[in-house]
């Protein structure tokens, strides 16, 4: 059994959603969750849920100096990052033609950049330590585009090229790279991505609780999965995707493109 106890994690993202109840979760279990996301206000209320055992970071993945900073903090006072959770991100939905092209560069640079930045800064003590493990949290996007999400699935599927790659260039190590693949989750992500409504609306019985992600990461954790698919019947809809990519937007083109 893995014992989370004692164990750094570092989480992104984490001021709010999945990142604050991973945060919460392996608080729970042992671990010192290291809080870090802009929003100084949002950490500190989860902070005082969480109790003494976490610590808070105010972390602009976008920011190489942001990241930097932090993460030299972090290894001053811990020497180490056991487990790094890169959550941090954020989609707009909209038609291609329509979208500026500043929100394609952000939510490159803050989804797939991000992750760049923060594996970089901790992947040298991991190596060095000969143990880590890398969690990725990228969507059932980047396996499945739809429409109105270009740029968004665009940046998750560069999330998902890079998890696979360093993972077969990590083998052997003792460092573990995982791929968290969640389809709509039912979290603050849509006050941005559709501040209309309407597509949180169209597909509200579907959204995935946080919680069952937050699960699902730490299990991934214990259990040194590679991928994990949420919920499982997108997973084998990305398969069947990958095999017959025709007849599959032909008849899913309805059901996917809610937006």
């Amino acid at each position: 059994m893995y014992d989370w106890k004692g164990k750094v994690v570092a989480i992104t993202g984490a001021s709010s959603g999945i990142g604050a109840l991973t945060g919460e979760l392996v608080a729970s279990r042992g671990a010192v969750p290291l809080l870090m996301a802009r929003s100084r206000t949002k950490l500190d209320e989860l902070a005082a849920r969480i109790g003494e055992s976490c610590e808070t970071y105010e972390l602009d993945v976008s920011s190489p100096d942001s990241v930097q900073t932090v993460f030299r903090t972090v290894f001053e006072k811990h020497g180490r990052v056991d487990v790094l959770i890169n959550n941090a991100g954020f989609g707009r939905f909209e038609r291609f033609e329509q979208a500026p092209l500043a929100d394609f560069e952000h939510m490159m640079n803050v989804n797939y950049m991000g992750i760049v930045r923060c594996t970089k800064a901790v992947l040298p003590y991991m190596l060095s330590s000969g143990s880590g493990h890398i969690v990725n949290v990228a969507s059932i996007a980047g396996k499945i585009g739809t429409a109105k999400s270009t740029g968004y699935a665009a940046s998750k599927h560069a999330v998902l090229g890079l998890t696979n790659s360093l993972r077969q260039e990590l083998a052997g190590t003792g460092v573990t790279v995982t791929a968290i693949n969640p389809g709509p989750v039912d979290t603050p992500f849509f006050d941005l991505a559709d501040p209309s409504g309407g597509y949180v609306a169209n597909v509200k019985k579907l959204m995935l609780p946080p919680r069952r992600v937050a699960e699902a990461i730490a299990k991934a954790v214990e259990r040194s999965r590679a991928e994990v698919d949420l919920p499982g019947i997108a997973g084998f809809g990305a398969k069947l995707f990958h095999l017959f990519p025709r007849t599959f937007e032909r008849v899913s083109r309805r059901f996917l493109n809610l937006k």
